[in-house]
């Protein structure tokens, strides 16, 4: 699974909006639009405040983290 599925499937479960979780991770809404489309990827700092959403919701970080190591950006 590509990074862009993983991190819309984790949002969709919890049932947060795009807008609710840029608002969690402090980020644009625009960008988690771009995650989700696969055009671009969390850099290093924001994959740690995604890494504290996960703990405090309880959801599995290895596979958003597997993919993002995987990442390639869509055409």
């Amino acid at each position: 699974m590509t990074f862009a599925e993983t991190i819309k499937r984790t949002r969709q479960r919890l049932f947060f909006s795009q807008e609710a979780f840029a608002k969690e991770l402090s980020v644009n809404l625009t960008t988690v639009s771009r995650w989700e489309t696969g055009r671009s990827k969390p850099n290093i700092s924001t994959m740690r405040q995604i890494k504290e959403f996960c703990e405090m919701h309880n959801v599995d970080y290895e596979p958003i983290e597997s993919s993002w190591l995987t990442f390639e950006q869509e055409k």
